[in-house]
């Protein structure tokens, strides 16, 4: 090779390289020595080959002068030299404006903005294909939907309305921001204003709106079965139990056979309770209690068999996985199973022989677990109790079988400090709860607090799902390689916990991240430091949310919150689809001896599983928001006290002390003051008076407006001077 042509290779390599800085740049203008400053070159010899380069690529035609001696590259050739485009799969997060945010599949990065413009016909919770823009400092990343590739719903719950002859249906969910059309031969019968579930048909392109057609007339709105109804229809939850399932639940034979109970452990005869709910009907869980002749306790956790009724592929258990769980609303459940089953068959009821899987343990009054078995039985529970007796018999009230109880509540104490003490973290949960009328409407709300009844079932279904897990997963498990289903529960994202600490210093408080053990340490310490405090409820709802989402996997991971290296769901089967999976599971490996089942078709299981769990809790929440927004309706001018819960670039969002109920105070609702969002430091700030409103503080509010429908309340502060526990400070100027 020549040595003129080694010259113009390294000239071709050095113009490609100048090219290739404005395609990567190809929204700014660049003079020659802001390319030489980019390419590292500071020699003057260096710098004025570039700009005698940049002046000859510019006379080609590659670079065109944008203005005087600053060129960009040439649109023509930006395919050639311009960053090549990336695209990322994911699904989308649409908000009412019309933009979205595209939650990446592979959680490999922030969330992907699209622009009104670029959501190419899609709806909320739709996988799409995305084309990426190119990354601006100090932006978001941000794209444009190219291809949907699985629709996730197609059906849609609104409001009719006909106006001016046209016919769309206004739906109720807040993530869909445009109006479905519906041709006026396709109304199925339905009345201006009804409640409606519309399918789309089609969505013509030049159509701001998709087509539809009504599938099925709800009501009128407002009425209660109507909007309980609609939270289920909007999410593709059944209504109804198909006829052949019903059919098929109706032939299960109620009597157990002989030749059955001979194959179980008889439990019949052994001091056996079961603890729930006042109005609670599946009973799934009990648990036994005997001493031994060596001084120790036999502990019994007995979980309805579940399997031994709803069979592989049977018409039951293909409904039971559509469903993937049991929805609790305020008003009403709606059973993973046929109530023949859940509230009869399969429920431990008090003086009822019944078929269980269980765990069974030898412990001393220390808890010191010396052995354990996992197998079938049979019990016959002695005595139902709810959480409120039991929690009376431990402040020292009197009842049946006190001192069984006790002995219950002393070991489960002892296997809840060892949890602690191994790094399990405390969190703490309230539950909101509503005294509903003859009518289902809320007359009164009451708060439930996990104490130690609750503490005791969970702490012995805590221990029996570690075990099985443990026996089926660890490395000296025979059944190590077999397929198995874990609940895991990753390490807390870093960006929701760094806000968490943001968060919690604003309020005064600290945390230690430096090791987990520090910071489980540390959660705890904050659960405690917070007890009957302003910010209590507001600091514990945040904490939760700085976790990962617990979920169902094939791959165990084991479960971070609980410090369990080994962790399933063993204990709901009748509520739960991943405890039935579970049941089977350990039937197949330590009962049949059969190999392991295929990972790939369980994994899928556990992901639709995971899936339908964020589902039921996503229509949980709505039903209790439905009933708060029904509860605040006829108290409108009213006053209450509230905690600040969250602040937005809409206002304030303040929850009530009394019955957990969230609304917002818009800026405009805020008197005496303008006031602007100091979002970095979770505040609002007054122009004027340099007053702060931040989370947690106490305030005093009046229900200004309710939209039943929308489940929206709207608050506004009262008087100028409301309290507030932080300084208040003069602050100039505005973020």
């Amino acid at each position: 090779m020549t040595k003129r042509k080694i010259i113009d290779n390294k000239l071709s390599t050095f113009i490609g390289a100048i090219l290739s800085i404005y395609g990567e740049n190809p929204s700014r203008s660049l003079n020659y020595k802001q390319v030489c400053k980019i390419m590292g070159i500071k020699d003057l010899a260096g710098k004025d080959a570039v700009q005698k380069l940049i002046e000859e690529l510019h006379q080609q035609g590659k670079l065109v002068e944008n203005r005087a001696y600053r060129y960009m590259l040439n649109p023509k050739i930006i395919a050639q030299y311009g960053p090549k485009t990336q695209y990322v799969e994911g699904t989308v997060d649409m908000k009412s404006t019309g933009k979205a945010y595209v939650i990446l599949d592979d959680d490999s990065g922030e969330d992907v903005f699209i622009a009104p413009n670029n959501t190419f016909k899609t709806l909320h919770g739709d996988r799409v294909k995305v084309a990426m823009f190119p990354k601006r400092k100090d932006k978001k990343p941000e794209g444009k939907i190219i291809e949907i590739l699985e629709r996730k719903h197609s059906d849609f719950v609104g409001i009719l309305r006909i106006t001016r002859g046209y016919v769309f249906v206004v739906p109720d969910n807040n993530n869909m921001p445009v109006d479905i059309f519906v041709p006026k031969g396709e109304l199925n019968g339905a009345k201006n204003g009804q409640k409606v579930m519309v399918h789309i048909v089609d969505w013509p392109d030049g159509s701001g709106n998709p087509f539809g057609e009504i599938i099925r007339v709800l009501g009128d709105p407002g009425d209660n079965n109507v909007e309980m109804e609609s939270i289920l229809a909007s999410h593709d939850y059944p209504l109804d139990f198909p006829k052949d399932v019903l059919k098929e639940a109706d032939a299960v034979a109620i009597k157990i056979k002989a030749e059955e109970i001979k194959k179980r452990r008889d439990f019949r005869k052994v001091f056996t309770i079961t603890i729930d709910p006042t109005d609670a009907k599946d009973f799934d869980d009990a648990i036994s209690l005997q001493k031994l002749p060596n001084g120790h306790w036999e502990v019994g956790v007995h979980i309805a068999d579940v399997s031994h009724y709803v069979r592989p592929d049977s018409a039951i258990d293909e409904e039971a996985f559509n469903r993937g769980n049991s929805v609790y609303l305020v008003d009403r459940t709606i059973p993973m199973l046929p109530e023949v089953l859940c509230n009869n068959v399969c429920s431990l009821r008090p003086d009822e022989e019944k078929l269980t899987f269980s765990v069974v343990f030898e412990m001393d009054d220390e808890a010191h677990i010396y052995d354990k078995w996992i197998g079938k039985a049979i019990i016959k529970s002695c005595r139902r109790y709810n959480y409120d007796e039991v929690q009376a018999m431990i402040e020292g009230g009197e009842g049946d079988y006190k001192d069984k109880i006790l002995v219950f509540n002393a070991l489960a104490t002892k296997l809840r400090d060892k949890r602690t003490a191994a790094g399990s973290i405390n969190f703490h949960s309230e539950e909101v709860k509503f005294i509903l009328d003859a009518n289902k409407k809320p007359v009164d709300t009451y708060i439930t607090v996990q104490n130690e009844s609750h503490q005791l079932i969970e702490d012995f279904m805590l221990l029996a799902n570690r075990t099985v897990a443990e026996t089926f997963g660890t490395p000296t498990s025979k059944w190590k390689n077999n397929t198995f289903v874990y609940r895991v529960h990753d390490e807390p994202n870093p960006e929701k916990l760094n806000n968490f600490l943001r968060l919690i210093s604003r309020l005064g408080y600290t945390m230690d991240i430096s090791t987990r053990s520090k910071l489980v340490h540390s959660y705890n310490k904050l659960f405690e430091d917070v007890e009957g405090k302003g910010e209590k409820n507001l600091v514990e709802q945040v904490a939760v949310r700085t976790m990962a989402k617990a979920a169902y996997s094939t791959d165990n991971i084991g479960h971070y919150g609980l410090a369990f290296d080994y962790y399933t769901h063993f204990t709901s089967p009748i509520r739960r689809y991943s405890d039935l999976l579970v049941h089977r599971l350990i039937e197949r490996y330590q009962i049949e001896n059969k190999p392991s089942v295929d990972k790939k078709e369980y994994e899928e299981m556990c992901v639709h599983i995971s899936e339908m769990e964020k589902m039921a809790e996503d229509m949980e929440r709505q039903s209790v928001k439905y009933k708060q927004a029904e509860y605040l309706q006829d108290k409108i001018g009213q006053d209450f006290f509230g905690l600040v819960s969250g602040v937005s670039k809409w206002g304030v969002y303040v929850e009530l002390k009394d019955n957990k109920c969230e609304g917002l105070v818009r800026y405009e609702a805020m008197p005496g003051d303008y006031y602007y969002l100091d979002e970095d430091n979770f505040r609002v700030i007054g122009q004027e008076s340099g007053r702060i409103i931040q989370l947690g503080d106490e305030v005093r509010i009046r229900i200004k407006s309710v939209d039943l429908l929308k489940r929206q309340m709207d608050f506004e502060l009262i008087g100028e001077g409301f309290e507030h526990k932080h300084s208040k400070r003069r602050s100039y100027g505005r973020r």
